[in-house]
C-alpha cells in the first residue's frame, strides 16, 4: 500500500518528479539501507548518482547548472527519499533548502558563479550554526570572528553539523563582536582545503546513522574578506529564514518516514497470520493502521501547505512551524506503532521498522525542537491583534 496526496495537490509536472524520486529511492537506495545504517556510511556512488540525478540542486538555475525547479520540489524529494531512506533525505534537504537556499538569496554575483555549479554537480555542502552552548538559543554562539587585513580569522568549535564527513563547503556563522549580541553573527563561505579549518569527531548516533554528523575546529581560520556570505552582522537574518523554510522540508521528512512506516505495516498484517487469520482482519490491528494513516495525511497536508504559502511569498511561519512539530510527532507516533504491528521481530535489526523508530526521534529535536516549535506557534497566535 501507498497512500497518494490527492491528486488536486499535484500538478502534472510535479507528479511526475515525484514518481522520479521514488523510483530512484526504491531501486538504488533501498538496496543498500540496511548496510549503510550498519556502518553509518552514506555510499559514495549514491551521493554521485544523487548528484547525477540533479536532486542536489534542485531550486539553483539552470544557468548555474540546476535544474531549475521549485521548493516544493524539493519538499518533494525531501519526502519521498525518506519513506526509502531518512538519512539520504536529509543530505538533500541541508544542501537544498539551507545552502542552496542561503546562496540563491544572499551570495554575491562572483559567490554565485564560483559555488553554484559545483553545488549542482559535485560539492556537498554543510550548514554549521549551532555550539555545545548554542543550541535552541541559536545566537548564544561565541565562535569568533577577527578582521586581519584581506581575510577574516575565525576560531571556535561548531558541534551536530550534517553532511560535514563529505561536504566541500560549510556556512559557518560566528560573530564578529560579541558585545552587539545577536547583531554581531556574520556568516561565512569556509572552504575545506582553508589552513586552520578541520573537520573532527564523527557521531555514533540513535538513528539517520548514514548521515555524517560531525564537529568542526576552527583554528586561526583564514577566510577571504570575498567569502563573506551577505552583509557584515546580518548573519541572523540568513539563519532565521533559512531555518524557518528548513523546517517545512523536516516536515516533509517526518512525513516520508511515516509514510514509509505504515507501508511496512500494512504490508505485514496483509501477510502475518495469528490464530487462522491475517491481523489485519482483526479491529484491533484495523484501527491502529487507521489512526496511523490519518496522522500521515494529516502532516502531508500541513507540510505542503506551508510550502505553498512559501512558494507565493504569503506569510508561513506559524504554518512551518506547525508542520515540523506535528509531523516529527506523527513519525515517532506512527514508528513506534509499527514496531507493535510486527510484534516481537520489530523489535529486531530484521525489521525496516525498528531503523525508522530509530530515525524518527531527532525530528523532535533538530532545525528547532519541538517545544521552540509550540513557542512559536504561540507567540504567532499572541500577537494577533
Amino acid at each position: 500500500m501507498t497512500t497518494e496526496a490527492p491528486l488536486t495537490m499535484l500538478n502534472e509536472e510535479d507528479g511526475m518528479f515525484r514518481a522520479t524520486v521514488r523510483r530512484f529511492a526504491q531501486e538504488q537506495i533501498a538496496p543498500h539501507v540496511r548496510a549503510m545504517d550498519a556502518a553509518g556510511i552514506f555510499r559514495e556512488d549514491i551521493l554521485r548518482q544523487m548528484f547525477d540525478l540533479g536532486l542536489m540542486g534542485i531550486e539553483i538555475p539552470e544557468e548555474f547548472g540546476g535544474q531549475g525547479g521549485t521548493f516544493f520540489q524539493a519538499v518533494l524529494a525531501v519526502e519521498e527519499l525518506a519513506v526509502v531512506d531518512p538519512s539520504a533525505a536529509v543530505i538533500v534537504d541541508v544542501q537544498n533548502t539551507l545552502v542552496n537556499n542561503a546562496m540563491l538569496r544572499w551570495a554575491s554575483d562572483d559567490q554565485k558563479r564560483r559555488f553554484l555549479p559545483l553545488l549542482a554537480s559535485q560539492m556537498l555542502a554543510s550548514y554549521a550554526l549551532s555550539e555545545a552552548g548554542s543550541g535552541s538559543d541559536a545566537f548564544g554562539l561565541t565562535t569568533r570572528a577577527e578582521e586581519q587585513g584581506d581575510h577574516w580569522v575565525l576560531n571556535g568549535r561548531k558541534l551536530w553539523i550534517t553532511n560535514a564527513a563529505e561536504a566541500g563547503l560549510f556556512l559557518v556563522f560566528a560573530t564578529v563582536n560579541p558585545e552587539a549580541g545577536y547583531k554581531g553573527i556574520t556568516c561565512f563561505l569556509v572552504e575545506r582545503e582553508f589552513a586552520g579549518f578541520s573537520v573532527g569527531k564523527k557521531e555514533d548516533k540513535l538513528g539517520i546513522r548514514a548521515s555524517s554528523t560531525c564537529e568542526l575546529l576552527l583554528d586561526n581560520c583564514r577566510v577571504p574578506k570575498t567569502n563573506v556570505l551577505g552583509e557584515i552582522g546580518k548573519g541572523y537574518k540568513i539563519a532565521i529564514e533559512t531555518l524557518n523554510e528548513g523546517r517545512i522540508a523536516i516536515g516533509g521528512q517526518m512525513t516520508g518516514l511515516a509514510e514509509g512506516a505504515l507501508q511496512h505495516a500494512v504490508a505485514y498484517a496483509k501477510e502475518r497470520k495469528q490464530f487462522g487469520k491475517t491481523i489485519g482482519e482483526y479491529q484491533g490491528v484495523q484501527f491502529e493502521l487507521a489512526e496511523m494513516a490519518t496522522l500521515v495525511e494529516a502532516s502531508r497536508l500541513l507540510v505542503y501547505n506551508a510550502a505553498r504559502l512559501k512558494e507565493r511569498g504569503l506569510p508561513f511561519l506559524t504554518e512551518a512551524a506547525m508542520a515540523k512539530y506535528f509531523a516529527s510527532q506523527a513519525a515517532e507516533t506512527v514508528a513506534s506503532k509499527s514496531v507493535e504491528v510486527f510484534g516481537g521481530i520489530g523489535f529486531t535489526k530484521e525489521c525496516p521498522v525498528e531503523k525508522l523508530y530509530r530515525d524518527a526521534k531527532i525530528g523532535r529535536i533538530y532545525e528547532g525542537t519541538s517545544n521552540m516549535q509550540r513557542v512559536t506557534i504561540a507567540k504567532q497566535l499572541l500577537s494577533k491583534g
